[in-house]
């Protein structure tokens, strides 16, 4: 007789038994797979808050004690230690990479970064005005194009180029994005250059001028090399799993990302670092320092931003990293900014307040990205757009998994409310 644990789920008095998954963390899940077919029910989890919808190796989080690890490694090792290509490497491939492969890795990135000249029509096609996210979505869609031999929806094919596929797009990613912001404000565009660093080289696109090179800080690159970093992958979320269901119908890597960029555009979603710096901006412009807003917030008049997640009932680990990392960059390029000030009052005073404390509502990564997005220069549009390129990784990762272990189509059912059968009513009867 088996020892394999067996969950029973009782219909009509029938005992019906599934087997008890266990992840590598300890996570359990009852595997139902045969349910319907067994008994014609489904399950119901709007949202998908309780639904283990595919196995990773990728990404583990623990919302309960607010741990995140890319591959098994800590986030705060990575955070310390690493750099975003290098864990880019390690969260694509599965291991960190030997100096031999990074330098490969950073080079094929490097020789990648260079739009085709016709890009330039297609940017010409969108109003300055129009939403950078529409637009990155757009041309990520429009990349595949130019390489045929990469975006096939052919799977063996699509797997046999994927390593340039995936460099292309980590490198490309960012001249887009730098060449839609100049095109916004009806600036040149600046060609990337091969003997810059990664984030260097996005920021000499994002801001050089003519005869006025932009000079980077090191302060400013290590900030913005860490902000990509701890946003370069976090299981399933909205945007990662919207990556995997395309996916999943065999699309190719490009399309399957440019769907992701479009589920990450949303408020909810990648949206929400900007909306933390809009609620700090009205706060200082009523001349608060955040008091009045806790007491609006916990009287249900105010909605406090940047706090809280849906998975993390505990303090965001990438949101300890990045706070002290924003009071590093504010002090290296010598500005005080009142936001940060009324930022750290609001999360003393959440941390320390039962309201929050019994409602687990810790500062999120979104509470202080968006004040070093904001001090380096970046305008609050772009901020979702940052988010993409950091996520990238990510998505690339979860593409590649689907592609090598899967040939099934996600296809979730749904509980169906609306009308039973009915005839259809002539014109001329309609009331």
């Amino acid at each position: 007789m088996s020892n394999e644990p067996v969950a029973k789920v009782i219909i009509d008095g029938k005992e019906h038994p599934y087997p008890v998954m266990v992840g590598t963390e300890d996570e359990k899940a009852i595997d139902l797979r045969k349910l319907r077919k067994e008994t014609g029910y489904i399950t119901f989890d709007e949202g998908y808050g309780n639904t283990g919808s595919c196995k990773s190796n990728i990404t583990f989080i623990d919302g309960e004690k607010g741990i995140l690890r890319y591959r098994g490694i800590p986030i705060e090792q990575l955070a310390e230690q690493s750099t975003f290509l290098c864990s880019a490497y390690l969260i694509i491939y599965g291991e960190l990479p030997t100096e031999t492969q990074l330098n490969a890795f950073r080079s094929k990135v490097a020789g990648a970064a260079r739009l085709h000249e016709n890009f330039r029509h297609h940017f010409e096609g969108f109003p300055s005005k129009a939403h950078p996210m529409a637009v990155l979505s757009s041309m990520l869609n429009s990349l595949g194009c130019y390489y045929p031999e990469m975006s096939s929806n052919n799977r063996e094919q699509d797997l046999e180029l994927f390593d340039d596929a995936a460099a292309l797009l980590i490198s490309k990613v960012r001249t887009i994005a730098a060449m839609t912001y100049r095109m916004s404000l009806g600036l040149p565009f600046n060609f990337p250059r091969k003997d810059m660093r990664y984030v260097e080289n996005f920021l000499h696109m994002m801001f050089t001028e003519p005869y006025d090179e932009y000079e980077v800080s090191q302060e400013v690159a290590d900030a913005l090399d860490l902000f990509l970093l701890l946003h370069a992958d976090h299981e399933q979320n909205c945007s990662t799993s919207t990556v995997r269901m395309v996916a999943s119908g065999g699309a190719n890597l490009f399309a399957s990302v440019s769907a992701g960029v479009g589920a990450l555009w949303g408020p909810l979603h990648g949206g929400a670092n900007s909306a933390v710096v809009r609620m700090l901006e009205e706060i200082h412009a009523s001349g608060d320092d955040g008091s009045r807003f806790i007491m609006a917030a916990k009287n249900g008049k105010a909605r406090l931003m940047g706090f809280g997640h849906r998975v993390y009932k505990n303090y965001d680990p990438r949101a300890k990293i990045f706070g002290e990392a924003a009071e590093r960059v504010l002090k290296a390029l010598g500005r005080e900014d009142p936001l940060l000030d009324i930022a750290h009052h609001l999360e003393q005073a959440a941390l320390k307040d039962d309201y929050f404390i019994e409602r687990k509502l810790y500062p999120n990564v979104d509470f202080y990205s968006g004040i070093v997005l904001k001090a380096i220069g970046i305008p609050v549009e772009m901020f979702t757009v940052m988010f993409a390129i950091g996520r990238m990784p990510g998505w690339i990762a979860n593409w590649k998994e689907i592609a090598e272990t899967s040939n099934k189509i996600h296809r979730p059912r749904q509980i169906y409310t609306g009308y039973t059968k009915r005839d259809y009513v002539p014109m001329a009867d309609r009331g």
